[in-house]
């Protein structure tokens, strides 16, 4: 693995605190792979061989029952991937797959396990990083539960905006299928929804959205931080 591969890695929240000796361990059990776009990196149901960290590209989760399917999550770099099924030795409860090419660092399971009997920081960091998913999982559900579709789609575009620099202007990241997933709608409703959110000055051209009014946006929208802030 290359140092800087490494380096991106030990820079994580996850890693950054542990013994010198225990990072090397995990690290040089570890190697490194390029994905291209479209290959499923875990399977749900099975029991995980890995800690996946993403050091480049996107990576989408979701899940599949009977007929059905939906996406989740989405994850972009720099982050480690599925860590509670890791440390539980459990099955993982979702799947995940690449939504561009991308490098992903896999760490043995059974060496991340030993080294969080061994190395309190890590453990520390551990229990940090399952709390704050945490977090965004009860985020998510109040998303969910609290907010009609339309308002889900212009909270997401505000907080993609916000990512974007505050442009006014951004090409959709994903398939509108894909984003409509992850709203919890079907793609007909999502365009539809696109459609409604014109009166408050929301305009899109194909993949492109462009926000003309973004204080008639916010007051429609009313986001939460609560729901909405990252950092709290």
């Amino acid at each position: 693995m290359r140092a800087t591969d490494a380096e991106i890695v030990r820079a994580l929240p996850l890693f950054g605190g542990m013994q010198d000796a225990h990072f090397e361990a995990l690290i040089g059990a570890g190697y490194l792979q390029r994905f291209p776009q479209g290959v499923v990196l875990i399977h749900e149901g099975e029991r995980p061989d890995f800690l996946h960290v993403l050091v480049q590209g996107s990576v989408e989760f979701f899940s599949e029952s009977a007929d059905r399917a939906t996406t989740l999550s989405l994850l972009k770099p720099p982050s480690a991937f599925i860590l509670a099924a890791v440390v539980l030795d459990q099955l993982y409860l979702k799947s995940a797959r690449t939504v561009e090419p991308s490098v992903v660092v896999l760490i043995p399971a059974q060496a991340v396990r030993d080294v969080f009997d061994k190395d309190p920081a890590f453990a520390r960091a551990v229990v940090a990083e399952l709390a704050f998913r945490y977090r965004n999982l009860v985020k998510d559900l109040k998303n969910q539960r609290l907010r009609t579709s339309l308002e889900r789609l212009a909270n997401w575009i505000i907080a993609h905006d916000e990512q974007m620099g505050r442009t006014g202007s951004f090409k959709l990241p994903i398939e509108k299928k894909v984003l409509a997933n992850l709203l919890g709608m079907r793609p007909e409703n999502l365009s539809r929804n696109l459609a409604e959110l014109a009166r408050v000055g929301v305009h899109v051209r194909g993949s492109i959205i462009d926000i003309r009014d973004i204080e008639a946006l916010k007051a429609f929208a009313r986001p939460d931080p609560l729901i909405d802030d990252p950092a709290v």
